[in-house]
């Protein structure tokens, strides 16, 4: 038998099926042992990689731009021409990883490798998935001679993990018009396994705003064998012990009543009427209660900030003159910054801490839930996943998708590919995505780009 139709058999797929997997396959294994890392790696390798597939599947140069101001931080942006019936879909990946380190894995995290029925390697899930189905798509759109009734954009893009100097935020600034798009679908929304079964299959179409403050106390210090009670680091201690036992009060919008209000059907009992309780404005005090002793369920519904780095003097021998921390906030969409600073400068309680914000926060408005965008993949989803909810989700962390909201270019995170909610490792050691959930998402992808193109 040829690979192909051991592939095939493997799969329990179509021939064809195998062909369109074994293709997503090679270039998510290419994408995987490009190390894209900013300490060493280089996404224009990467970018440049993927530009050669589509130019050898026919795109013409002049629609493949390899671009960025930085030799080693290359951006690709792609155009699969349509009819122009209607405005351009944006299909955003990065290709940008967070670092690892050979010593911390249990595998090399730059060798792609498939074993135990997963795909291992840095990126694997977050997000040369999506990159490498992406390319997938448009090469398998140029075979079929597939003409959408809108341009298709690729962009795969640098610094999403690492910095706001390049990708979506220059390519905005620079050359808005190869990316202008009516809407985009992009990374952020989770599919989830609980138990070995598929349970939802996420929407982002919201995500709270990322800020950090750094906490400083100054102090003439002295000598530590004269001490004395003012102490920076003392100080610093017992701002950030209140500020430990502080919440910042719930709330609701609309993304986060949507998702509570499709997650009850989901569980029983007590959480599930919980869940329900919530999904109303103002949401019920004694549910909100119950739900925030969950982590996930307390970062949904309400802000929060937390101390994530601690410094502080300079000598064993002599008082420190200087302690700092950093207090990381995720901001619910719609609240201000400046009244969550003023809220921490209250709740510290300490004249002698100042406050300050190390950089401005970026916010984004949520994305409509347009019948548009949510009946293809309700639809799709039911027809790959009998029985699998469509729930949309505001993002506890951050994705380019804010930048992209913030100049009207509505964005949803949705990928099909699903992992279990208790085992995933995005940024973490051995990160890896299933074989089949991966091919399951290649097809998810496919069909959803031709469900909106068509």
């Amino acid at each position: 038998m040829t690979a192909k139709f051991l592939l095939a058999l493997f799969l329990l797929v179509s021939p064809d099926e195998a062909v369109h997997n074994q293709l997503a396959r090679d270039i998510y294994k290419e994408l995987i042992e490009i190390n894209t890392t900013q300490s060493a790696g280089d996404t224009t390798l990467a970018a440049q990689a993927m530009a050669q597939r589509l130019k050898d599947a026919g795109l013409p140069e002049a629609d493949v731009h390899v671009l960025g101001p930085n030799p080693r931080r290359g951006n690709l942006v792609a155009r699969y021409r349509g009819t122009g019936q209607h405005k351009p879909l944006l299909l955003l990946a990065h290709l940008d990883v967070v670092e690892a380190s050979r010593g911390d894995w249990s595998v090399d995290p730059f060798k792609f490798l498939e074993r135990e029925g997963f795909f291992w390697g840095r990126g694997t899930t977050d997000d040369k998935a999506m990159a490498a189905v992406w390319v997938a798509t448009f090469i398998r759109f140029k075979q079929e001679h597939y003409l959408p009734d809108r341009d298709l954009i690729l962009a795969l893009t640098a610094d999403e993990e690492t910095g706001n100097s390049n990708g979506v935020q220059w390519l905005l600034a620079n050359h808005r018009d190869l990316i202008d798009a009516e809407y985009a679908f992009n990374e952020g929304g989770e599919s989830e396994i609980k138990d070995g079964h598929y349970v939802l299959n996420a929407v982002q179409s919201s995500e709270k705003v990322y800020e950090s403050f750094r906490l400083e106390v100054h102090n003439a210090g002295g000598h530590s064998s004269r001490p004395v009670k003012d102490n920076a680091i003392y100080h610093l201690a017992d701002g950030l012990a209140r500020l430990s036992r502080f919440q910042f009060p719930a709330h609701v919008n609309e993304v986060t009543m949507a998702y509570y209000g499709r997650m009850a059907s989901i569980y029983s009992g007590q959480i599930a009427a919980d869940m329900r309780a919530v999904a109303k404005n103002p949401p019920d005090r004694a549910a909100v209660m119950r739900l925030s002793k969950s982590p996930q369920h307390n970062a949904l519904l309400r802000t929060t900030c937390v101390a994530t780095r601690l410094e502080g003097g300079n000598a064993d021998n002599a008082l420190p003159q200087l302690a700092r921390a950093i207090v990381n906030c995720r901001i619910l969409p719609g609240e201000s910054p400046a009244e969550v600073r003023s809220t921490l400068i209250r709740v510290i309680a300490d004249p002698k801490i100042s406050v300050s914000p190390i950089e401005d926060a970026v916010a984004s408005q949520p994305s409509p839930l347009s019948p548009e965008v949510i009946g293809p993949i309700e639809r799709i989803t039911t027809q790959m996943w009998p029985g699998v909810l469509v729930i949309p989700v505001m993002s506890t962390g951050a994705t380019d998708g804010l930048y992209l909201r913030n100049a009207g270019i509505p964005t949803y995170g949705v990928s099909g590919f699903f992992e279990d909610v208790d085992d995933t490792r995005a940024h973490g050691r051995d990160e890896r995505l299933g074989v089949k959930q991966f091919y399951e998402g290649r097809e998810f992808l496919y069909r959803l780009v031709k469900a909106v193109s068509s």
